[in-house]
C-alpha cells in the first residue's frame, strides 16, 4: 500500500501531466493513426451532451451518463473517451508508482473543479449533482 505522503507526492507532480493528457484525451503514438478514432468529433458529441445534462463527470476520472437513456451516438462517444482516459490512467500509474484508479481520481479532482455552472458531476460515492 501507498503512504498518504508518496501519494500526495505522486499526485502533485501528476496533475499537471494528467490535465495536458486529458485535453489531448486520444495520445497516439507517432506515425500511427486511428481511422475508426474520431476524438474531435466524440469530443463535440460529448460536450453538447453535458450541456444538455445527458453526461457529466465522475469522482473516477471518467465520463458517466446521467440520464438512463443516451442515444447510441453518445454513448460510443463517452466509450472513446473513457477508454483514452484510461490508457492516461494507466501509463500516468505506472510512471509514478499509484494504481490507475487513484491517478484517475486525482485528475478527477482537478476536472471536478473545471465544470462550467448547470453541468453534473458525481463525486465517489455520491449522487449525480447539478453545478
Amino acid at each position: 500500500m501507498v503512504s498518504k505522503a508518496t501519494l500526495r507526492r505522486t499526485l502533485a507532480i501528476g496533475a499537471a501531466v494528467l490535465l495536458t493528457a486529458l485535453l489531448n484525451p486520444f495520445p497516439t503514438p507517432i506515425g500511427i493513426s486511428y481511422a475508426w478514432a474520431d476524438p474531435a468529433g466524440s469530443k463535440a458529441i460529448v460536450d453538447s451532451a453535458k450541456a444538455q445534462g445527458v453526461v457529466g463527470e465522475q469522482g473516477d476520472g471518467y465520463l458517466g451518463l446521467v440520464t438512463a437513456t443516451a442515444n447510441s451516438a453518445i454513448t460510443a462517444a463517452v466509450a472513446e473517451i473513457n477508454s483514452g482516459r484510461a490508457a492516461v490512467y494507466k501509463d500516468a500509474a505506472a510512471r509514478s508508482g499509484v494504481t490507475p484508479a487513484a491517478a484517475g481520481e486525482a485528475a478527477a479532482k482537478q476536472i471536478l473543479q473545471r465544470i462550467p455552472p448547470g453541468q453534473y458531476y458525481k463525486p465517489m460515492g455520491g449522487a449525480w449533482t447539478r453545478k
